[in-house]
């Protein structure tokens, strides 16, 4: 189950530098590319907003 990013997003950055499999993808809003995404949740963990979630 891979993580996906809400239209809650802001694009601060803070999540890009979380992920050890580089899925994040950057954009007005973030993407996670699901085929990359090992479900660490690293992601999640330090998004200011709450805008990722597992999907």
């Amino acid at each position: 189950m891979a993580y996906v990013i809400n239209d809650d997003c802001t694009a601060c950055g803070t999540c890009i530098d979380e992920c050890p499999v580089d899925a994040i993808s950057e954009g007005d809003i973030y993407v996670i590319d699901a085929e990359l995404c090992t479900d660490c949740g690293a992601c999640a963990e330090v998004c200011p907003v709450e805008a990722i979630h597992p999907e």
